[in-house]
C-alpha cells in the first residue's frame, strides 16, 4: 500500500516581536510569512511588551493567509498546528497560543505546543539533513545562553551543560551597543561596526574561563561592565571606536565558541550545533568554523534568515514531533513565559514528570 504523507502542520511563532507562520510537510517548507514589530521598539531601546502583542493581534491572521497562499493552500489543507507556547513575553505569548488553539479547535486538528528554543534547534531542518544524535548545542539570543546535550529531539529529554548566570550574550551585545551609541537591535549593529577593525585593540575579560571556573557556565554582565567603565575612563581615548566595537565582540565570541569546543571534545561528540539570533553574527559564525575544522568537530548553523525568530523552526519542530508519533498537546495548553528547555514539546506529562 502506498505510504500517507504526513499532515500540513501550521507553525504559529509569537514569542518576542515578529509574528511567524510557516507551513512544512515531511521536512518540506511549503510557505512562510514574517511580519516584525521591531521599528515600534527601536525608539524605546528595547521590545515593549504591549506594543509587542497589539502588533501580533494585527498581523497574526494576514500571516496565516499569505504563508497559506505562499503554499498554495487553504485552511482546509492544514493537518495539524503548532505553536510556541513558551518562553517569551507573557502577552505576546497569549496571542499565539490563542490563535493556535482557535485554528485546531476550527479546523478539528491536533495542537502541539512547543517550546521556543527547542524551535531554534530545529530551525534548519527544512534546509538541511536530520540533525545528529547526539549534538552538542550551543544556544545564542537576546535571552538566553546554553550548552546543551540533546539527543533525538522530538523523544529525547534536553540535557543542559551550562547556561548563563546573568546576562545573555545578546542582551549583552544590546547593552553594550547603548553605550557605544549604537542603535537597537545592538546585535547586527555591532557586527556591521566590527568589520574591518581591530579585534585585539583592547583586552577585555573572557568571564568564567579561569582554571577553577565552571567549564560550561557563562557570565557576561561583567564584560558590559568592563566596556562601560572603560568608555567612561577614556573620553578622549585616541583608540577608534570601531576598534572598541571590534575587541568587544571578540571577547564574547572567543569564550562561546571556546566553552562549545570544550563541551564537543569532554563529551566525545563530533557535532556542533550553534542557534538563536546571536548565531547571525558573521564573526561568531567564522571563529566557530575556524575553531571546530581544528578540532575536527563538524559545524553546523542555520541560515542566517534562520537563527531570528520565525515561523518555520516552529513548524519543522512540528512536523517533526507529528512523523515521531508524538501525542498531542493538552486542550488546556497555555502560555508559560518562564519555561524552562527540557523536552521540545510543551503541554504534555513527560514520562519523568509522571514519574513525579
Amino acid at each position: 500500500m502506498p505510504v500517507q504523507p504526513s499532515p500540513v502542520v501550521m507553525g504559529i511563532e509569537t514569542s518576542c516581536d515578529e509574528t511567524g507562520v510557516a507551513l512544512v510537510r515531511d521536512g518540506v517548507l511549503l510557505g512562510e510569512a514574517l511580519s516584525t514589530s521591531m521599528d515600534q521598539h527601536a525608539r524605546y531601546g528595547g521590545v515593549v511588551p504591549e506594543i509587542a502583542a497589539r502588533a501580533h493581534v494585527q498581523a497574526v491572521v494576514p500571516c496565516v493567509r499569505a504563508a497559506l497562499s505562499a503554499a498554495g493552500l487553504t485552511a482546509a489543507d492544514i493537518g495539524a498546528v503548532a505553536v510556541t507556547a513558551g518562553p517569551g513575553l507573557a502577552t505576546a505569548l497569549h496571542v499565539g497560543v490563542s490563535a493556535a488553539k482557535a485554528y485546531a479547535t476550527a479546523l478539528d486538528v491536533p495542537l502541539y505546543g512547543v517550546h521556543h528554543l527547542a524551535g531554534h534547534l530545529a530551525a534548519d531542518l527544512v534546509d538541511g539533513e536530520p540533525l545528529p544524535d547526539p549534538v552538542i548545542a550551543l544556544i545564542v539570543s537576546g535571552g538566553h545562553t546554553s550548552l546543551l546535550r540533546v539527543g533525538d529531539l522530538a523523544r529525547d529529554p534536553i540535557i543542559h551543560l551550562g547556561d548563563t548566570l546573568d546576562d545573555a550574550a545578546g542582551e549583552c551585545f544590546d547593552k553594550v551597543a547603548r553605550v557605544l551609541g549604537l542603535p537597537y537591535p545592538g546585535g547586527p549593529a555591532v557586527d556591521r561596526k566590527a568589520v574591518g577593525n581591530d579585534p585585539t585593540a583592547l583586552a577585555f575579560p573572557r568571564p568564567l574561563t579561569g582554571r577553577t571556573d565552571s567549564p560550561y557556565m557563562f557570565s557576561f554582565s561583567g564584560l558590559k561592565t568592563a566596556v562601560a567603565r572603560w568608555v567612561e575612563a577614556h573620553p578622549d581615548s585616541t583608540v577608534p571606536a570601531g576598534d572598541v566595537i571590534a575587541s568587544f565582540q571578540e571577547a564574547v565570541v572567543d569564550v562561546l565558541t571556546a566553552k562549545a569546543i570544550r563541551a564537543c571534545r569532554d563529551h566525545e561528540i563530533g557535532d556542533l550545533l550553534i542557534v538563536g539570533g546571536v548565531a547571525a553574527n558573521s564573526r561568531l559564525r567564522a571563529l566557530a568554523a575556524q575553531r571546530c575544522d581544528a578540532a575536527g568537530i563538524r559545524l553546523r548553523i542555520p541560515a542566517r534568515k534562520r537563527c531570528t525568530d520565525n515561523g518555520v523552526m516552529i513548524a519543522a519542530l512540528g512536523d517533526l514531533l507529528v512523523r515521531s508519533g508524538a501525542a498531542p498537546s493538552r486542550p488546556d495548553l497555555a502560555a508559560m513565559p518562564g519555561a524552562f528547555l527540557d523536552h521540545a514539546q510543551l503541554g504534555v506529562a513527560h514520562p519523568a514528570q509522571r514519574a513525579a
